[in-house]
């Protein structure tokens, strides 16, 4: 039995193979450009309907038709991925993530929580990462975790004792908000919306300085980065 199977008959065998899939097509498109292959938009427009079937009725993406997908360039700070959007017929358009869509869960309040938190200080994050760079004599720094001499492009700011999770989680400790974020504080899924944020820039504000109060960040390369265990980047669940 498939593993994945969308409404227009397409299956596959496992989430690793949809996903490839899914990305093959992303990557045959330009940023700005229509999804202008038959074949392609009839896919995509399956996959919504999977996606919806798993978001809250007023963050559905695809209830009031779909006239096209293009590939947009989603931008913030500190991040610019490439991905799907769907244009509806009034002329509104909204991103959506195929990997949500093909893991068939919305992602959990945990997850958006520290994504909102990331945004929060990602002009910190850059900042730190060019006064680094400033100070060396010849474009390179020493990667804290292997000694390595790299550059800015390969360079990542990483947090120290204490990671980034525990610093988020000892921020939610410190306002109340351990079991679950009271409604109103997070963003929800709007259209254009790439990444969740903080609704209240005192709640933001309020993260930022508890970030300058105990993060202690630190230049590493990419590459070491990535091979460290995943556990200890991802956010801890919360109690």
């Amino acid at each position: 039995m498939a593993a994945i199977t969308l409404t227009n008959g397409k299956a596959w065998a496992s989430q690793k193979a949809a996903k490839a899939h899914f990305k093959e097509i992303l990557h045959t498109y330009a940023n700005g450009a229509p999804v202008d292959d038959p074949g392609h938009h009839d896919d995509l427009a399956a996959l919504v309907v999977r996606l919806d079937a798993v978001l809250p009725a007023e963050e559905r993406k695809g209830t009031a038709g779909i006239v096209r997908f293009e590939r947009r360039l989603n931008t913030g700070a500190g991040f610019a991925t490439p991905g799907f959007w769907l244009v509806r017929p009034n002329g509104e358009a909204t991103d959506f993530s195929y990997l949500t869509a093909i893991e068939g869960r919305a992602k959990s309040q945990d997850l958006e929580f520290a994504d909102a938190c990331r945004r929060a200080v990602a002009g910190e994050l850059a900042a730190f990462m060019r006064a680094e760079f400033a100070r060396s004599s010849n474009g390179v720094v020493a990667c804290a975790l292997t000694g390595a001499r790299i550059a800015q492009a390969e360079a990542h700011v990483d947090h120290d004792d204490p990671s980034f999770a525990s610093i988020i989680l000892s921020f939610r400790q410190a306002q109340g908000w351990v079991g679950s974020v009271p409604a109103g504080v997070l963003t929800s899924g709007a259209d254009a919306q790439t990444t969740t944020t903080f609704v209240r820039p005192a709640d933001e504000a309020a993260f930022r300085a508890f970030h300058q109060a105990h993060a202690k960040l630190r230049v590493v390369s990419v590459a070491a980065n990535l091979a460290r265990a995943a556990s200890q980047r991802r956010p801890a669940p919360i109690a």
